[in-house]
């Protein structure tokens, strides 16, 4: 297996495959290099955007990814270990890792057998099983090399992401019992589960929400109106000039420094708060093969009347401050004998 050691070098030139298995391993090895965490995830979505920007799913994936760093990073800053158990937090963490990596080492293979298609000058969907990648992925990837309908593409794999997560993380056992299937949930607006915002540089938040984000078919309605919104031609280019002059570090300061009068949330870098994480695939399950694809989940969605969030969001941040300065003073005056019984999330 060869080593890719720069990693971001984007992306090597791979012979056409005469011998399946290696070819393979290459591939499995540019995908294990960009999947180390939410930072390289990112900047591969991104990057792939920038060299096949007909593959619109990509830069939609970077943006979302964007959003999970902050909210990860969220977690080290100065609000929510004040309201939240250091366990909890570790807990939360997980949660959006896991999520962000399981969907990335399935989708990736899935871009690079595109981009090698391309090179190659023939379809190389046909490996798709050798990556477990899901047999609706393998005919909407068919249709759109002969079709090129880009929306289409973007749509299948919002639908696809979705399911491929909803077992293994958002009906995963620990998951469900300690984050989804509890009152946790109670500030799930304020953990930002349901919100993706899009900055801009002159310090407007773009975004949508949905509420049950535990839904499936709820979190692919929002995949389609943040499409919508990001690719909307009023709006695309204050997007894509943001993503081009600011690189993604997980920090919120990343856009919180062209806000005006934003709370400073004080979130830090994600490579400082956090450490590599590994990952494995317990096991490889084909979620199309046993679900009926609804025709809804292609509707073409209308954006929110409001889809500029910035006073919302930030309001939503000045009333985190203020709970977690009310929990601190709380805990400052209540008698030690009467702590044990206060909640912790």
């Amino acid at each position: 297996m060869k080593k890719f050691s720069n990693t971001y070098r984007f992306l090597p030139y791979l012979p056409e495959p005469k011998r399946t298995k290696e070819w393979i391993d290459d591939v499995n090895c540019l995908v294990d290099e960009y999947n180390q965490d939410n930072i390289s995830r990112t900047k591969a979505y991104q990057a792939f955007f920038l060299l096949h920007p007909e593959i619109k799913w990509s830069f939609l994936a970077s943006m979302v990814s964007r959003n999970a760093g902050w909210n990860m990073t969220d977690l080290k800053g100065e609000i929510f270990p004040a309201l939240l158990s250091h366990k909890t937090c570790d807990l939360l963490f997980m949660t959006y890792e896991r999520a962000n990596w399981s969907i990335f080492q399935d989708a990736f293979p899935q871009l690079l057998l595109y981009h090698y298609s391309t090179l190659y000058k023939k379809k190389m969907f046909h490996f798709f099983q050798e990556f477990h990648i899901s047999h609706f992925m393998e005919e909407e990837w068919d249709r759109f090399w002969e079709e090129r309908d880009e929306r289409r593409l973007v749509q299948s794999l919002i639908i696809n992401e979705q399911h491929l997560i909803q077992d293994p993380v958002i009906e995963h056992g620990l998951y469900k019992r300690k984050v989804f299937g509890t009152s946790l949930f109670f500030i799930e607006d304020h953990l930002h589960f349901s919100s993706v915002l899009f900055p801009t540089l002159d310090g407007d938040l773009y975004g949508a929400s949905v509420h049950g984000f535990r839904k499936v078919e709820n979190r692919i309605k929002l995949g389609n109106i943040l499409f919508e919104l990001l690719f909307h031609p009023e709006y695309h280019r204050f997007f894509l000039g943001f993503a081009l002059k600011v690189e993604h570090t997980g920090s919120r300061r990343d856009y919180e420094k062209y806000c005006l009068g934003v709370p400073d949330t004080n979130t830090p870098l994600l490579k400082k708060a956090y450490g590599k994480i590994t990952h494995n695939w317990a096991h490889h399950k084909d979620w199309s093969v046993d679900k009926i694809i609804e025709g809804n989940w292609y509707r073409k969605q209308d954006l929110p009347v409001d889809v500029i969030m910035t006073k919302w969001f930030f309001h939503k941040q000045r009333q985190l401050q203020k709970m977690a300065v009310a929990k601190k003073f709380f805990k400052g005056i209540w008698p030690s004998r009467k702590k044990k019984k206060m909640r912790t999330f």
